[in-house]
């Protein structure tokens, strides 16, 4: 893999450097959780404990993106094989159609408070990741966060920005009393912590230390099983303790594609990585000479389209889907997808295939070992429901289920919804090139498809890969474009009918991370964008 920067290729300067390393690196968004990382890694750990490490760090020092009341999925490098994990839980058994709509809503799931809460699968998936790959033992891999917790962390830019947007959302939202305790926990002072300020959670350090201690068991069958059941009846909830008890990780067996001599790999369905992969596969019968080009630009959000549009109607929990990832992943049916792309923005229809508020880690260790690990709560801080003194921030997962019995996404008790986290992973022949990800809801396979092409088709570095000006398709024809994409590719976007929205500032596209290794030389390579506080840890 061609690391170096190529100004022929790539016009626009890199808003960083890239990091090299050898024996060992850590890349997320935020340095804090990358330096816990690469801490473990020079106390012996590998890079699996790393991974654990930078991930329940992550849950302190990013709380609006995650919490130890995530989900979480996995894909790890190990002995010259790639392994995946599914991190994401079930829906309660009280959590059905028929419950939800007694309950008020007709449409939907609501978006907060108790009833899109579905099981948190991420301290356990922490503990099966230990159990099966680390060298280390919980206790020891989860100390950095429990200190951080403790002893409190000084408030980053873009964390104090994003804690700060929601509190004042939240205030406007949350009026009934089972939201009291993410106030109490998150805004003890009455506002959002600003940059720079210390900020720290008792409850959450003692939470951690019990799961350190347990192996997790203490969050499923324990004594904080009892006070999320017990907080949850009182609010009439769903979830209870026959819910965490029922709860496993799965190991899972990667999805790939094949594309220009690389295999791009993803978890499988109920994650929506497969959305990536088949964008892959329509786009592998073009061929791409200029990257900034309107051509590559419209080819590309129209594969994007196309892909997503299936996505949406057929990826659920994989007992229920009603067309396997082969049938979507096939050179028929790319080939069928590919003859709809013309001159125009379409508005995309699912297609027929043959029947058959995120943190992102990558990690890597000397003995080649890497990690892709992506967790979160959806949405930032999740549905707002704070177990109150245990510093647990609950997901919202269940809001994308349909209520709609004929839909392949449709809500059942124990049924893992459509999932919108998924980590990436870059393979060559026998060899691991690396772990890659992008954070960010519905535009992480949006992400994943334009950071493969930069490094495959256009050979940028790891930092120019992610410092790339983005675009997201979001409904109908309509695309959000950075503000940093050169003027005249959106006008000429604009005059092949795609409705252009230019964001001057911010905007939903993502933040990411890449680490790469040369094969060679086992020297690492790693990237971590402007769009958030991130840092490339190295050793």
């Amino acid at each position: 893999m061609n690391v170096q920067h190529d100004p022929q290729m790539y016009p626009y300067p890199s808003q960083r450097n890239v990091v090299y390393g050898r024996k060992g690196m850590v890349a997320t968004s935020q340095p804090l959780a990358a330096q816990a990382g690469l801490d473990i890694l020079k106390q012996g750990g590998n890079a699996i404990d790393a991974a654990i490490a930078t991930a329940a760090c992550l849950t302190v020092v990013e709380p609006t993106s995650n919490g130890i009341g995530s989900d979480c999925f996995a894909l790890v490098w190990v002995d010259g094989k790639l392994h995946g994990l599914n991190g994401s839980g079930q829906a309660p058994n009280a959590l059905s159609i028929d419950s939800v709509k007694a309950a008020g809503h007709e449409k939907e799931l609501p978006t907060f408070g108790m009833t899109p809460v579905t099981v948190p699968g991420t301290p356990r998936a922490w503990a099966e990741l230990s159990r099966k790959f680390g060298k280390l033992p919980l206790t020891e891999v989860l100390k950095p966060a429990i200190d951080y917790a403790e002893g409190g962390f000084p408030v980053s830019p873009t964390l104090a920005k994003y804690w700060n947007g929601a509190f004042t959302t939240f205030s406007k939202l949350f009026k009934g009393e089972e939201f009291k305790a993410w106030f109490e926990t998150f805004t003890p002072e009455g506002r959002a912590p600003r940059a720079g300020e210390m900020w720290k959670s008792p409850g959450h350090a003692a939470t951690l230390k019990k799961i350190a201690q347990t192996d997790a068991e203490d969050f499923y069958t324990g004594e904080i099983a009892d006070q999320i059941d017990a907080y949850f009846k009182e609010y009439n909830g769903y979830l209870r303790k026959e819910d965490l008890e029922a709860y496993q990780p799965e190991w899972v067996e990667p999805i790939s594609v094949s594309y220009r001599g690389y295999d791009v790999w993803e978890i499988p369905p109920n994650g929506q990585g497969l959305i990536a992969l088949e964008a892959l596969k329509i786009l592998e019968g073009y061929e791409f000479t200029e990257k900034d080009s309107v051509d590559t630009l419209h080819k590309q959000i129209e594969a994007m389209k196309l892909a997503f549009i299936d996505g949406m109607k057929y990826i659920t929990d994989p007992k229920d889907m009603k067309v396997t990832p082969d049938a979507l992943l096939s050179e028929s049916y790319a080939k069928e997808r590919r003859m709809l792309i013309g001159e125009e923005a379409l508005t995309p229809e699912p297609g027929t295939p043959p029947r058959g508020g995120t943190v992102y880690l990558a990690a890597a260790d000397g003995e080649g070992n890497m990690v892709s690990f992506i967790q979160s709560n959806y949405m930032g801080f999740g549905s707002g429901i704070v177990v109150p003194g245990t510093g647990i921030a609950m997901q919202n997962r269940g809001h994308n289920f349909s209520l709609d019995e004929t839909h392949d996404n449709c809500l059942k008790p124990g049924k893992k919804t459509y999932h919108t986290i998924i980590p990436g992973f870059l393979t060559k022949g026998d060899e691991a090139v690396g772990p890659f990800g992008v954070m960010g809801g519905f535009m992480q396979p949006q992400g994943h498809v334009q950071v493969v092409m930069n490094t495959v088709d256009f050979h940028l570095n790891p930092q120019a890969a992610l410092d790339s000006p983005r675009w997201m398709w979001s409904e109908g024809k309509t695309v959000h474009v950075e503000g940093s994409l050169p003027s005249h590719l959106a006008q000429a976007l604009k005059r092949k009918g795609h409705d252009i929205q230019v964001a001057l500032e911010g905007g939903p596209f993502g933040r990411g991370q890449i680490i790469w290794r040369d094969p060679k030389t086992g020297v690492l390579a790693g990237g971590t964008e402007h769009r958030t506080d991130g840092e490339v840890a190295a050793w």
